[in-house]
């Protein structure tokens, strides 16, 4: 799943569960940091109390220095495709983050608390053990599966009415699926993005899906575009989103030439980061040297 739907609202999976996460976390931590010491110093009432506190701004602070890493380790790992747009370093709807590097900083920063602070320590591994199985918990389970294999739905090649699924569109190459609408904002602001990169990367199949647009409307819509747009299919019933765990628009999913996922975003993508998931799917030199070595 990438989105959970809230009425008319499709909301970004992965931030509510970091909320939700870190709020448990905070929440055991205070709790058991207020709970009476075995020799009685429970009750003081404003030493418990400042214990609680103190768990509760140490799990905060772990939460914001991880943040903070991951999005730092995220930007260095992936310099180049910044490089051309500086600003977008600040956009973080593009999903760039780090975990690892976020998780390590965040543990580290909670072992430092719980060293200096003895009375918390316990409090402190136990709301972080909390907040890391929701977080991993909920995510293997309502996340998006990587490795999902392409989507076999029926769709309608809008340049020729043809059937076919996305396996077959994508004919063993690497592609990028975009799902998208022509009533919906984001998906027409990022259009012209997606629409240059199809005709730079030669090695990638850029398939844009349109969701439940009759044939006419779509093509008053492509028509009116200044820049050509190909591989345009149509999904006639909106299953494909339902399939892959995406209730709104703009969806774009990333497939290897195996036809395995290797990322999804939900909501508008940037210039930077569509480069650094594109970085993903192009050939390497051992890929490059495997094809030239076929008869």
């Amino acid at each position: 799943m990438l989105a959970l739907s809230i009425g008319p609202l499709a909301l970004p999976l992965p931030p509510l569960l970091l909320l939700g996460a870190v709020l448990v976390a905070q929440g055991l931590a205070s709790r058991l940091a207020r709970r009476p010491g075995r020799r009685g110093d429970g009750a003081d009432a404003a030493a418990t109390a400042r214990r609680g506190a103190q768990a509760a701004d140490a799990v905060t602070t772990a939460a914001l220095l991880g943040l903070l890493a991951a999005r730092v380790a995220f930007l260095a790992r992936h310099a180049e495709a910044y490089a051309a747009s500086p600003w977008s370093v600040f956009d973080v709807r593009d999903g760039g983050w780090h975990a690892g590097a976020g998780l390590a900083v965040g543990i580290a920063w909670l072992g430092w608390c719980g060293l200096r602070s003895p009375a918390v320590r316990p409090a402190l591994a136990a709301g972080a053990a909390a907040g890391a199985a929701l977080w991993f918990g909920l995510g293997a389970a309502l996340g998006p599966r990587a490795g999902a294999a392409l989507p076999g739905l029926a769709l309608v090649e809008h340049a020729g009415g043809a059937t076919l699924t996305l396996p077959q569109a994508a004919q063993g190459r690497p592609a990028v699926v975009v799902l998208w609408a022509s009533w919906c904002a984001p998906c027409r602001a990022e259009m012209p993005l997606l629409a240059a990169a199809q005709q730079r990367e030669a090695g990638v199949r850029f398939l844009f899906v349109n969701q439940g647009e009759d044939e006419a409307t779509v093509r008053r819509y492509l028509a009116r575009l200044p820049y050509p747009v190909h591989h345009v299919l149509r999904d006639e019933r909106s299953a494909l989103g339902p399939a892959v765990g995406s209730p709104g628009l703009p969806t774009t999913l990333f497939y290897d030439a195996r036809g395995r996922q290797v990322d999804a975003h939900f909501g508008l993508l940037n210039a930077a980061a569509l480069e650094s998931r594109l970085g993903r799917l192009r050939p390497g030199p051992q890929d490059a040297l495997r094809a030239g070595a076929r008869p």
